[in-house]
């Protein structure tokens, strides 16, 4: 855990007198309360990553507020940052992803109220084959490994007729609940992140939208398959370390993030990969 002050202590040869320094910077703390403090906030690269950094860019000082973005490349590290006070809060996940990891972890993190921002369709994507039918007998698809999204990939799968879940195939869903798998697909699990390149590895693989957007893929063009952005759970939002959902910089980021100027910063920066919720 990061300390949110360092302590400098000089023993007087006269006696036992301590005197403790606060060390330069500490209002530029992440986990400070302070109002003027710099907030920094955890984010994938795309289109977290660059949806924070045109707000701390355009819209951040004259709302008050100063921004510091982190950027990391994996699903777990931003959430033990909030939790540890390495950060005051991350943008990246969906409510199904932060559920699992705080009942795993044993976490307290929780979405920050009126902060949902965005949707990545989740899709399907090949090197090798132009159409969901043109799969072959057999074929190997690629899906990534963390229990959500595995959930979430074989529901797409589903959906477009691919494999048939057990009834009451929830979130926590694996390839051991296809009950039906009429092509007799061959499933491997990889880290999210990992998923882009192994496209040249296996007939195909079911990628999350940021990282998609990352390899130059496009859900609206690219995929052969990809999720509908009605009545979907799986929207990304703001969070933070229960408790800090009031602090007054995480409201100003929070109100910036569904601002007019961000839904028309998505809309023209990711046509349709990215998709405003609110």
């Amino acid at each position: 855990m990061r300390n949110t002050a360092k302590i400098t202590t000089t023993v007087l040869a006269a006696g036992a007198l301590t005197l403790g320094l606060t060390a330069c910077g500490s209002d530029k703390d992440s986990g400070s309360t302070d109002a003027n403090a710099a907030l920094t906030v955890a984010a994938t690269p795309t289109p977290q990553g660059e949806i924070l950094t045109y707000i701390k860019d355009n819209l951040a000082a004259k709302a008050g507020l100063e921004l510091e973005v982190k950027e990391f490349t994996d699903y777990v590290t931003p959430n033990t940052a909030v939790q540890q006070g390495e950060v005051g809060a991350n943008y990246f996940q969906h409510q199904p992803y932060l559920d699992d990891f705080n009942k795993k972890n044993g976490t307290d993190i929780v979405a920050v109220p009126n902060a949902t921002v965005h949707l990545e369709p989740l899709g399907l994507y090949s090197q090798s084959v132009k159409k969901l039918d043109d799969l072959k007998k057999g074929a190997t698809l690629a899906l990534p490994n963390d229990t959500t999204n595995e959930a979430r990939a074989l529901k797409l799968l589903e959906a477009n007729g691919l494999i048939g879940l057990k009834s009451g195939a929830g979130y926590s869903a694996t390839p051991k609940d296809v009950t039906s798998n009429p092509k007799g697909l061959k499933f491997k699990e990889l880290e999210a992140a990992q998923l882009p390149r192994s496209l040249s590895d296996v007939d195909a693989a079911v990628i999350n939208g940021n990282y998609a957007l990352e390899a130059g893929l496009s859900p609206a063009k690219d995929a052969l398959a990809a999720e509908s952005a009605k009545d979907n759970p799986y929207a990304n939002f703001l969070a933070v370390k229960k408790g800090d959902e009031d602090d007054p910089r995480v409201t100003k980021l929070a109100r910036l993030l569904t601002s007019p100027e961000v839904k028309k910063f998505i809309e023209d920066k990711y046509d349709g990969a990215v998709v405003a919720a609110f």
